[in-house]
């Protein structure tokens, strides 16, 4: 399991690996452009019914840890995916891969 720490939180975010790497790709894109944008997943079966959304921008620090030593094989359609997402006005969702042509 992934994680993401934002901003001074020190409670992370956790994300499968996978899909972690994923989101990694268009968020360092969209960032390495100076856009600021929002991201929303859904809350795991685990936890309490909703779901969270986030405010990237530039200037709010941000660190990916990964349990994996080796990064994963990216699925470019997936990345595609995410970023069509990520440059609607509803910002970066996090899709299931195998839902990767759904936004």
């Amino acid at each position: 399991m992934g994680l993401l720490f934002y901003g001074g939180n020190t409670v992370p975010i956790e994300i499968e690996d996978r899909a972690l790497a994923h989101l990694k790709v268009v968020i360092a894109m969209k960032l390495r452009r100076n856009e600021s944008f929002t991201l929303s997943w859904q809350h795991p079966v685990d936890e309490p019914t909703g779901r969270t959304t986030i405010w990237l921008h530039p200037s709010i620090p941000l660190q990916f840890v990964f349990e994996a030593p080796e990064p994963p094989e990216l699925s470019a359609e997936w990345i595609t995916a995410l970023a069509n997402s990520a440059n609607t006005s509803g910002g970066l969702k996090m899709l299931p891969e195998h839902l990767q042509g759904r936004s």
